[in-house]
């Protein structure tokens, strides 16, 4: 086996309220001391010494891809500042890949992406930074091909509805529901109840009949914990299945587009989950 330099990895992060990252950025301070990892942050005063800055969005970035109606409506709320930088995170990740700044990142999100359609949001999702991001990369960079892979427990339904009819984006949602697919919106249906070796089996046909042949610039990878045993959509998987799946992710990025692969927390609840498999992902990322 060719042993490979370990890539440059962007850590994208904004001060959140909420129990699941409490230990955060504490937690990430192992995976900081690597000269390859860089952390980007907003909202955040004691910046370690490989700190970045992490800067929002512009509102008419956000109407690119969701409704004046619905970002008004989110406007109002309180969840508006932390959704922004969620969806700043991704968008700067994908922009300093493009600009070879970095070769894949990992996005800490207050509000997650899938949930978020042009116009509607729910689940704890407000703006969709993947769809935001892939609007940004095609304006500044003629990027064209993207792959969405949607490892949460839930069906990804806003970022379906936003690209259903885009057959230059792959999404593929691994969940318990059943849905048609529609141009390369793909559904792939996980038993209520799986294990590790069955889920990873998934992924990797996934990837073999899908990913390979789609051949995308870029991958998004979605991914919640919640399927985790203990969690609220626990699917009966482990905690090592994450950095199993982190492995498997890195290795096809590595294979068809050059490393470029940023991934979103999405979905999980428990602190504790989070404080043990976030920086292994990581890890995985800058190895």
């Amino acid at each position: 086996m060719i042993k490979r330099h370990p890539g440059r990895t962007g850590i994208f992060f904004h001060y959140q309220q909420g129990e699941r990252l409490r230990d955060f950025p504490k937690a990430l301070s192992p995976v900081l001391a690597k000269d390859n990892v860089f952390l980007y942050d907003a909202l955040y005063d004691h910046k370690p010494a490989s700190a970045f800055d992490l800067n929002p969005i512009s509102i008419e970035t956000l109407h690119k891809v969701h409704s004046r109606t619905m970002v008004e409506q989110i406007l109002s709320s309180n969840a508006f500042e932390g959704a922004l930088y969620s969806a700043s995170g991704t968008v700067s990740a994908g922009e300093r890949i493009f600009s070879g700044e970095i070769d894949n990142a990992f996005v800490f999100t207050g509000y997650g992406d899938h949930h978020a359609g042009s116009n509607f949001f729910g689940g704890g999702c407000y703006f969709n930074g993947a769809a935001i991001a892939i609007h940004e990369l095609r304006k500044k960079f003629g990027t064209q091909r993207f792959a969405i892979i949607d490892t949460d427990a839930h069906h990804g339904d806003g970022t379906w509805e936003i690209f259903q009819n885009n057959s230059d984006v792959l999404y593929i949602c691994f969940c318990t529901s059943s849905f048609y697919e529609q141009n390369y919106n793909v559904n792939i249906q996980v038993p209520h109840h799986t294990d590790n070796t069955s889920y990873l089996a998934l992924v990797k046909n996934a990837f073999q009949d899908w990913v390979r042949p789609f051949q995308p610039e870029l991958i998004f990878w979605n991914w919640g914990y919640d399927g985790t045993i203990g969690d609220y959509g626990d699917l009966g998987l482990t905690p090592q299945v994450h950095q199993k799946l982190a492995e498997e992710f890195k290795e096809i990025a590595h294979e068809i587009c050059r490393d470029r692969l940023i991934v979103i927390l999405c979905g999980g609840s428990r602190r504790d989950l989070a404080t043990r498999i976030i920086p292994e992902i990581i890890n995985v990322l800058a190895d």
